[in-house]
């Protein structure tokens, strides 16, 4: 047993109820101070703790600093601010208002009887790096908690809050201050957080599986090949997270050309007529809104030299990424929305295709109908996925593929497969709060991927006694995957692989710029701040 499973084990036994009166909430001591938490049956929750200093002020645009104390019993019964955004319209993944530049704080669900330290698991939220939070009611982290695991989910900064820079901040920040990345930063802060203190919840801190879902799972791939959380996190699950999205240089143009983190900044300020570093940092909230920055042009998915390194791409080519044991899939119709026509960062994929590239692709689909229904989803993410588990399996580190392609009957959406992000409240088990009737399948679907999601974060292994068997990815060729279907999970090869291979071939082929940093281009050289 190492020192920290030792502290865990020792800090298990202090902290447990069995002294405490049948009706008194939950209790908690980490070098913070006391925490009363809420009990519900077996499982008891602390919510709303801060993990880093709020970041106001002069701490607008500085990496996340040490998180406050207090004096007496923090009441952590209820959740806390989510951090700056639009308005939510009903978005399921956002948490109830207020909302407040002052978020980050995270919440912690334990089992009451844990008799040793227990496996964890960190959520990072989705939503674009734009909208989302960790207080939302799809993910309670209860029903994994029953399962054997302490749960924690968490806010990070969002949009120009958390992903920006501009040159009037560069020129008054000190030369080895890390820049731009400021949501993976918080989140790095939360993990450094969990290390410290978990043992506290029953916690192992030494047994730490990161998960995230988009632009959380696009996070997830960010956490492994960055150097500060290496060695905060055993083992990571990437669902819908891309792999191939547009990265931007902080301070030098990017890929096609395009713009510089800094130099947007500079443009976006300059519309608004922010000059300084002063002007930036007393800005009302609300103009940084407006316009919305964009995910998918690469406005807030930035490579910043420190704590992202490269692209992702370009880290897992070069084995650069963690060991971790990985698990990384799709859902079956994550964007049916969108086409190749649209005009937006998705949509502009397809547009240097040569006739003969669009011509076999177009073929491999059955026509243009079949292109514009799935060629966005294969190419934002499954053949990414497909590509990263391969490379990982690769670098021989364990890595599981997955597709997930529940569907039902009831489902208002004409897609006839499993849409964007529908897979949470199967892993969370919030079925109520799916968008049509819960059947017998999907509460065998949601048990069946919380018993992978469970034994992958005790071991490493999803596989488990009562569940079809799910192999590793190959580090080559066409994949094995796990199917998860209306009839059961199998194990079948990576379905569409003629498809997935044209996409990867043309993903591949050398474009661009002469200037322009590639989108598989190693961005790890010394940066200029």
């Amino acid at each position: 047993m190492t020192i920290a499973g030792a502290l865990a084990t020792l800090s298990l036994m202090i902290a447990q109820p069995t002294d405490r009166p049948a009706n008194d909430p939950p209790l908690i001591r980490i070098d913070q101070g006391e925490l009363t938490g809420v009990a519900d049956g077996d499982i008891a929750a602390f919510k709303n703790i801060p993990y880093a200093a709020p970041p106001v002020a002069e701490m607008r645009w500085r990496p996340p600093g040490t998180a406050p104390r207090w004096e007496g019993r923090r009441d952590a019964s209820t959740y806390g601010p989510i951090c700056i955004q639009a308005t939510p319209q009903g978005d399921p993944g956002v948490g109830p208002l207020p909302m407040s530049e002052d978020c980050l704080n995270l919440n912690v669900w334990r089992p009451l009887d844990t008799a040793e330290p227990a496996p964890v698991m960190v959520w990072i939220h989705g939503g674009g790096l734009v909208n989302g939070s960790g207080t939302a009611a799809l993910y309670d982290g209860s029903h994994l908690a029953r399962q054997g695991m302490v749960v924690v989910t968490l806010n990070y900064r969002l949009g120009r809050l958390g992903f920006f820079d501009h040159p009037a901040l560069a020129a008054e920040r000190p030369a080895d201050e890390p820049a731009g990345n400021y949501g993976v930063m918080d989140v790095i802060a939360a993990l450094k957080w969990v290390k410290a203190n978990i043992a506290a919840f029953g916690g192992d801190p030494d047994n730490v599986t990161i998960f995230g879902e988009s632009a959380g799972g696009a996070m997830v791939t960010r956490l492994m090949i960055s150097p500060p959380a290496r060695d905060l996190f055993a083992r990571a699950v990437v669902q819908s997270g891309l792999g191939r999205e547009l990265q931007t240089p902080l301070d030098r143009r990017g890929a096609f050309d395009l713009p510089s983190a800094r130099e947007r900044g500079e443009v976006w300020a300059h519309g608004h007529n922010l000059m300084t570093a002063a002007d930036l940092r007393s800005a009302p909230v609300e103009l940084l809104l407006t316009p919305a920055p964009v995910f998918a042009n690469g406005d807030l998915t930035l490579i910043d030299g420190r704590i992202v390194p490269s692209t992702v791409e370009a880290a897992f080519r070069a084995g650069r990424q963690s060991p971790a044991p990985l698990i990384i899939g799709t859902n079956s119709a994550e964007f049916w929305w969108m086409k190749p026509t649209d005009r937006n960062g998705y949509g502009m994929i397809d547009d240097d295709m040569t006739w003969l590239e669009r011509a076999q692709i177009t073929q491999a689909y059955g026509g243009e109908a079949g292109f514009d229904r799935s060629f966005i989803t294969d190419a934002v993410f499954s053949e990414p996925a497909r590509l990263l588990a391969r490379l990982h399996a690769a670098a021989g580190r364990p890595a599981y593929l997955y597709r997930f392609d529940i569907s039902s009957p009831d489902n208002p959406e004409p897609h006839g497969g499993a849409t964007h992000a529908i897979e949470r409240p199967y892993v969370f088990g919030t079925l109520s709060l799916l968008p049509y009737p819960v059947r017998p399948v999907d509460e065998a679907a949601s048990q069946a991927m919380m018993g992978y999601w469970t034994s992958f974060a005790r071991s490493g292994d999803p596989n488990g006694v009562g569940r079809p068997d799910w192999p590793m990815a190959a580090g080559r060729g066409n994949p094995t995957l796990l199917l998860i279907r209306n009839d059961g999970p199998v194990a079948v090869p990576t379905p569409d692989a003629g498809r997935l291979d044209l996409i990867e071939q043309f993903r591949e082929r050398p474009r661009g710029h002469p200037r322009a940093l590639r989108p598989d281009e190693d961005a790890a050289k010394p940066y200029q701040h």
